[in-house]
C-alpha cells in the first residue's frame, strides 16, 4: 500500500462504509479495514490513521486511490465531510526487522506500528520524497520486505485478493485484525457474518514454499490432477496460494513446482 485519502470533517463517515475496524469501542484508529461489495466481496483495504484536527488518512494502494476517494465521495451525502485523493503529496515507508519499535515516533510523520502483526514493522507517512531524511535509515530492498510478508502469510492487497470476488475470511481478516464482529450496519455484513457463524469457510489463504520456478499468479495447484488452489503473489521460494482446507494433505504441484502449505502461527483453522 502506497497512496493515501483524506477525510475531514465533523461526520465519521469511515464507520458506515467499512467492513468495521477492529479496536475498542466507537471508531478505532491505527487499524487495518476494508471496503467491500454488498455481496461482501472485496474492493479495497486500506489503514486508517487518525492525523489529528478532524482528519482520518488511508492508506491504501497507490493505484486504487484515486476510484476510493471517488467512491466515498459517493456516500458522503449530506454529511459535513470533504474526500480528497493525496497520494501525490504524501509517500509510505515501513521500518522492519530487529528495534523497528524505536521509529514509531518520527517527527514531522505518522507512524504506526503495523495493526495486523507487530512482526511487519513500522509504517511511517511522510511528505513526498522525505522518508530517507525524516527516519536517517538506509534503504533496505522491497525483495526483502516482501520475503518477511510472504513467510508470515499476509496478502497484499488485489495482488492476493481478487477484486470483487475474494472474501475477507478467506484471506486472514479476521485473524488480523481487520474485522471487528461487534459493529454491524456495514456493507457486506450479511455475508461476513454469515460465513464466520455457519462455518462456511473451506478455503484460506496460506503462505506456502516453492520447490522449483516459481509459478505465475494464477496458475492452478493440483492434487492427483485434481484443481485444488490458485497462487497468488511470490518471490523467489515463497508464494501466497488459495488453497481448499482438505488438500493441505498430499503432493501439491502448481506448473512443475512442488508446493509446501504452511501454517503461520495467527491463523486459526476449525479442529
Amino acid at each position: 500500500m502506497d497512496g493515501s485519502i483524506a477525510r475531514s470533517g465533523e461526520d465519521r463517515l469511515i464507520a458506515r462504509y467499512f467492513a468495521p475496524i477492529a479496536g475498542p469501542a466507537g471508531l478505532a484508529l491505527k487499524d487495518d479495514a476494508a471496503l467491500l461489495t454488498p455481496q461482501g466481496r472485496f474492493l479495497n483495504d486500506m489503514f486508517v490513521v487518525d492525523a489529528g484536527f478532524g482528519t482520518l488518512l488511508l492508506e491504501t494502494e497507490r493505484e486504487k486511490a484515486p476510484a476510493l476517494a471517488r467512491k466515498l465521495g459517493m456516500y458522503k451525502l449530506r454529511s459535513k465531510v470533504t474526500v480528497e485523493d493525496r497520494s501525490a503529496t504524501m509517500d509510505v515507508a515501513v521500518v522492519f526487522g530487529p528495534g523497528a519499535e524505536k521509529h514509531n515516533a518520527v517527527p514531522g510523520a505518522l507512524s504506526y506500528i503495523d495493526p495486523r502483526l507487530p512482526e511487519l514493522g513500522v509504517r511511517v507517512l511522510t511528505p513526498a520524497g522525505q522518508a530517507g531524511k525524516m527516519l536517517g535509515l538506509p534503504e533496505a530492498p522491497l525483495a526483502d520486505y516482501e520475503s518477511l510478508r510472504l513467510s508470515l502469510g499476509v496478502p497484499d492487497g488485489s495482488r492476493d485478493l481478487p477484486v470483487e470476488k475474494a472474501l475477507l475470511l478467506e484471506s486472514g481478516f479476521d485473524e488480523l485484525n481487520g474485522v471487528d464482529w461487534k459493529k454491524g450496519c456495514y456493507m457486506g455484513q450479511e455475508l461476513t457474518a454469515r460465513t464466520k457463524y455457519r462455518g462456511l469457510v473451506k478455503k484460506r489463504l496460506f503462505p506456502v514454499k516453492v520447490e522449483g520456478a516459481l509459478p505465475a499468479p494464477g496458475t492452478a495447484i493440483e492434487r492427483n490432477g485434481e484443481e485444488v488452489g490458485e497462487i497468488r503473489s511470490g518471490a523467489g521460494n515463497r508464494a501466497l496460494a488459495m488453497l481448499r482446507l482438505e488438500a493441505l494433505e498430499g503432493a501439491l504441484t502448481a506448473g512443475g513446482a512442488r508446493i509446501v502449505p504452511q501454517k503461520p502461527d495467527w491463523m486459526k483453522l476449525p479442529d
